[in-house]
């Protein structure tokens, strides 16, 4: 599994999904748009996001794209299934998702900004679009939260 970041604002949150993609096993994140990565652009550590991922910076691999359809393309190119994180009229139940049983299968699990989450185009580019079921008044969950119950769910 690889996760793609379109535009995540916090570096708290980055930094929480950096330590659970090493949790689950995430092979690498791509940080796209105005995400933050560990590094800023002179090179020096990004504390907040360091302070939260306590090092799973270190073991997860990463990449920097300033386009998320590039980075999409090249997924898709690769062989990956993209699943998007998103509610939306077309979106799949996680609870109803097939599981994946193929140790051979590919896929990228995208999650948006904190606000508007993916836009239309975006979720053109998915195989799949992944909600979780709400039962409170919210209708929605942190990002970080939500990867984690995705991505922890994907390894049943």
């Amino acid at each position: 599994m690889v996760v793609v970041l379109h535009n995540i604002r916090s570096m708290h949150n980055v930094g929480s999904i950096f330590r659970t993609a090493d949790a689950v096993g995430c092979e690498k994140i791509y940080l796209c748009g105005i995400t933050p990565s560990p590094l800023d652009r002179f090179g020096r550590s990004n504390g907040k996001l360091l302070k939260v991922s306590l090092g799973a910076e270190k073991y997860v691999d990463w990449r920097h794209y300033s386009s998320v359809a590039r980075a999409i393309d090249e997924l898709k190119a690769g062989g990956y299934a993209i699943f998007a994180v998103e509610q939306n009229k077309k979106s799949t139940s996680l609870y109803r998702l097939k599981p994946i049983r193929s140790q051979n299968m590919k896929y990228a699990l995208i999650l948006g900004d904190e606000v508007r989450g993916l836009s239309a185009a975006i979720l053109k580019k998915a195989d799949k679009i992944i909600e979780i079921p709400m039962r409170g008044k919210k209708e929605s969950l942190n990002v970080a939260v939500a990867f984690g119950i995705v991505a922890f769910y994907l390894l049943k």
